[in-house]
């Protein structure tokens, strides 16, 4: 039974969103269940800054003794920018081939333009992804405003062969998705959700709040917000610090759905200085550094983003050391 749900938008969005029912006949039998803990996946490099896929394999392998619900590949953290298109599709691919059948594949197929954005959306699903992660179109930020990005997202998830989730990193696009937006998109029967990495919970309860009567949910863009996501009503979080504490990221999770609050305010703390060091501190390069230490395959990242300096390694040690994660340098 196809899933058919109104759609009550004005103006010219409206038109927009019709011709969504129209162009999916074929129908969605279900919204996908996007609820749980996805490590946005790093993509590890050999000396010469090819893909290692053996490497990647190694890091899934020892992922698959946590309880993540899936893996996101080819997000920010997986250096997607520098990849070529043809590198995005087989790491896909192999991480498609790789996890168990009952672990969810997103991948992240945002370009952009919508004509490059379906096509890579199109080609991920054939790569074996069951669902794609949008970025905002950014390059012309001062031009995507609400009627832009709807248009954009409307466009992809007509087309797409799998459901869509949408993308706020405004730390990386300079783009915040507004509220009215996502709102309105969550409306569109083949986007299931959002994840939003910006870290204002005001706003990430808003979207909650004016989507309860869709099937439409949030997932936490960072473990350092995600206790507070939770509280407000996100179902999730892509979390790059489950790259590194994938265990304890799930745990906090699984007190919060349980409702121990104070337990999980306990570990929220211990997360949140870690969690930061490898995002917005010291990047992707400062994420890789922690993996090598908690025996994941790290390793350097593409040109041209640096490894850590000496000091910044001794800096992101003591974070880890101090919050009881790490005994020693």
């Amino acid at each position: 039974m196809h899933l058919v749900r109104r759609l009550r938008v004005p103006g010219l969005v409206t038109g927009c969103l019709k011709s969504a029912r129209r162009s999916r006949t074929s129908g969605i039998s279900a919204k996908l269940d996007i609820r749980g803990i996805y490590p946005p996946i790093t993509t590890p490099f050999n000396h010469n800054e090819q893909v290692d896929y053996n490497k990647l394999e190694e890091n899934l392998n020892k992922y698959s003794k946590v309880p993540f619900r899936g893996f996101v590949v080819q997000g920010s953290n997986g250096e997607y920018v520098y990849l070529t298109s043809e590198e995005r599709i087989e790491v896909v691919k192999s991480v498609s081939k790789s996890v168990a059948k009952d672990k969810l594949v997103i991948a992240g197929s945002g370009c952009e333009s919508s004509i490059a954005t379906i096509h890579t959306t199109e080609r991920m699903a054939e790569a074996g992804a069951h669902a794609v992660l949008v970025v905002t179109p950014s390059y012309y930020r001062g031009r995507m405003d609400n009627r832009a990005l709807i248009q954009h997202y409307t466009q992809v998830a007509n087309a797409s062969p799998v459901p869509v989730i949408l993308y706020s990193v405004p730390g990386n696009t300079g783009l915040d998705l507004q509220v009215e937006a996502a709102v309105t998109l969550a409306q569109h029967p083949n986007i299931v959700g959002l994840k939003d990495s910006g870290g204002d919970i005001t706003r990430i309860a808003l979207i909650i709040h004016k989507t309860q009567k869709e099937d439409f949910h949030v997932l936490a863009g960072s473990a350092g917000f995600l206790l507070a996501a939770y509280s407000v009503g996100a179902v999730g979080g892509v979390c790059a610090l489950a790259n590194v504490l994938g265990t304890q990221v799930c745990q906090l999770e699984q007190l919060c759905i349980s409702g121990q609050w104070e337990k999980a305010k306990d570990l929220q703390y211990r997360l949140i200085e870690p969690n930061t060091a490898v995002t917005r501190q010291m990047g992707i390069a400062g994420l890789k550094q922690a993996m090598d230490w908690f025996g994941y395959h790290g390793g350097k990242c593409r040109s041209p983003l640096c490894p850590l300096s000496e000091l910044e390694a001794k800096q992101l040690n003591s974070i880890f050391t101090s919050n009881g994660w790490l005994s020693h340098f």
